[in-house]
């Protein structure tokens, strides 16, 4: 495949390296803030014309006039930017109208993708075992500039799907005891880690952890590179689960 880049920071580039190690092309690298040789401050239109997919890791703030471009020339997006949730379904109806193809995510590490699974079933688990109560935290780097982290946001809301108990998912700090319905979500921002998401499920006897440890990058940067080579055909706006349920399918 011909990949146009959105976005050349940290994850950008390790995105580059897993593409060309699974023998594709970059035709493009697009980053208004990016010094690096090479990368262009704008896309475009004519960027796009020869190219087979696009994966953007960008800001936020440009996810509305990038998503109109992907939807006009037809190209097929996997969308890793967070921070847009609001948006998501003016998105998604847009590219829905115009026949477009993409797919968006949290995380598209398949790793992590199991801890979403482990979650939701431990979750079912101990619907009914009151005594056993349920939080969530995760540690990341001190330049990730969102918090909680989309992953830790997704794991709540595995809880709740699962889990009647616990309706309201809560991020901030708290002065007082938490409500039983609260799911309580910390993120904790600093050093150099990657990423580090634990569910724990505590109960008076016992404790249960699921954790997931990011060592690098590139776990991330091949499943996206992956999620691209799946979307090549499809029409509409995906979720990463489609992909990685797909995935589990064949593998299984």
């Amino acid at each position: 495949m011909k990949i146009i880049l959105v976005g050349y920071g940290r994850m950008g580039k390790a995105v580059e390296d897993a593409a060309l190690q699974r023998g594709h092309s970059i035709t493009a690298k697009v980053d208004p803030a990016a010094e690096d040789a090479g990368v262009v401050k704008t896309l475009t239109p004519d960027l796009l014309k020869n190219a087979d997919a696009v994966i953007e890791f960008a800001l936020p703030q440009g996810i509305e006039t990038n998503a109109e471009l992907y939807a006009k020339t037809g190209v097929p997006a996997v969308i890793g930017t967070t921070g847009w949730d609001d948006r998501r379904k003016a998105i998604a109806d847009l590219v829905t109208r115009s026949n477009g193809t993409a797919l968006w995510g949290n995380n598209f590490s398949v790793g992590a993708h199991l801890l979403f699974k482990l979650t939701a079933e431990i979750s079912r688990l101990t619907e009914k075992l009151p005594d056993y109560d349920i939080m969530i935290h995760e540690f990341h780097h001190k330049m990730k500039k969102d918090s909680p982290s989309g992953t830790a946001l997704t794991l709540a809301e595995k809880v709740l799907e699962n889990n009647r108990r616990k309706t309201v998912i809560q991020t901030q700090t708290l002065d007082r005891a938490i409500k039983p319905e609260e799911l309580h979500v910390v993120g904790i921002r600093g050093g150099f880690l990657p990423g580090t998401h634990t569910v724990t499920v505590d109960g008076p006897c016992d404790t249960v952890e699921l954790t997931h440890t990011a060592r690098s990058r590139d776990g991330f940067a091949l499943g996206a590179v992956m999620a691209a080579e799946w979307l090549i055909g499809k029409k509409g706006f995906f979720r990463v689960e489609d992909f990685i349920d797909d995935l589990f399918k064949k593998e299984l």
